[in-house]
């Protein structure tokens, strides 16, 4: 898969802090620390995939860039426009240039309404078309994502969970939009249909020249459908690569956690586990230094103190470990 280097998206020191208050007086206590410091870009064409455990503030960044959540600070940039700048006039006309895929199928789409109705709503929201023009446009959106016209008809209960997510991708795609946050889009689909889906995404990627970020915890399912991936720990990226190099390669420890836990389906073949002791930090109160050194295997007095910047180490290939820069960009050999 190629895309090209021109940045649609480009995310600048985000934060995004969720005040906690307690008491009598509803007195501020402390935070919800969900994104700490994020940068990252995404290229015209290309699908991010974004990963790590639940509760690390991936869907957090992809609300943020749709500003269906305000930032408490930083920039985002989308196709070199300043959204966190923008009124709200201005951020419904953007709406057309961003859309999204829910994780739930069974809950973003309105019992009540028809299909029709779902995929038909944003051309009437945005003004685009209307009546007969419409519904001619609602039927091309339905076979576009491998359904029936006559699906327009029909409610979302009569309709399996694949099924009902190609109705969301044909909503998110109503409005003929260049970039789409995909927030696991296949997490609660059986194994046979995520494939399905995915392989949709990506064909509608090539036939329309989307571009995606997509969210996930499978990184078998990141792998297939990602150009390059982001792995997030507790609010902050701690490695961003190309997908081959990150898979073949992977410089930080947590990643390499991760993809030790990659079902092989090779019964010959076995890999090595890792198992990470203890649970993930409270984002209310995360550790000092690397928020990783609490259950990091390789960790040295350096990691509890100071925090470790995304550093590039190999062309395009970033993480945030104080043991790679020690150690000249390799990366730390972990046992179980």
């Amino acid at each position: 898969m190629s895309w090209a280097p021109t940045p649609l998206v480009e995310v600048r020191d985000l934060y995004k802090y969720f005040p906690i208050h307690a008491g009598l007086f509803s007195r501020h206590i402390g935070d919800v620390k969900a994104v700490d410091g994020v940068d990252f870009s995404i290229a015209s064409g290309e699908t991010l995939g974004l990963v790590g455990e639940s509760g690390s503030g991936k869907t957090t960044i992809g609300r943020l860039i749709l500003r269906l959540l305000k930032e408490t600070s930083g920039q985002i940039l989308v196709d070199g426009k300043d959204v966190t700048k923008m009124n709200a006039g201005e951020i419904r006309r953007l709406r057309r240039e961003m859309q999204i895929i829910f994780q739930d199928p069974y809950a973003s789409l309105n019992p009540r309404m028809t299909v029709g109705d779902i995929v038909g709503e944003p051309l009437r929201i945005h003004g685009i078309a209307s009546g007969k023009a419409a519904d001619d446009r609602v039927r091309e959106l339905l076979q576009l994502v491998g359904l029936r016209p006559y699906h327009a008809n029909r409610f979302p209960h009569e309709f399996s969970g694949g099924q009902r997510q190609r109705i969301g991708v044909a909503r998110a795609l109503a409005v003929d939009p260049k970039f789409i946050v995909c927030d696991e889009p296949v997490s609660a689909l059986d194994v046979s249909i995520q494939a399905q889906v995915i392989n949709l995404l990506e064909d509608l990627q090539s036939k329309l020249g989307l571009t995606y970020l997509f969210i996930a915890h499978d990184l078998s399912v990141v792998r297939h459908i990602s150009t390059r991936v982001a792995v997030m720990y507790v609010g902050k990226i701690v490695e961003l690569a190309d997908r081959d190099a990150l898979y073949q390669n992977p410089l930080h420890p947590y990643t390499q956690a991760l993809l030790s836990a990659i079902p092989i389906p090779d019964p010959q073949s076995r890999r090595q586990r890792i198992v990470l002791t203890g649970d993930i930090p409270s984002p209310v109160n995360p550790p000092s230094g690397c928020r990783f050194h609490t259950r990091c295997p390789v960790a040295f007095a350096r990691c509890s103190v100071e925090e470790p910047p995304l550093r590039e180490y190999v062309p395009g290939h970033f993480a945030a470990c104080h043991w790679v820069e020690e150690h000249g960009g390799q990366a730390p050999q972990l046992t179980a």
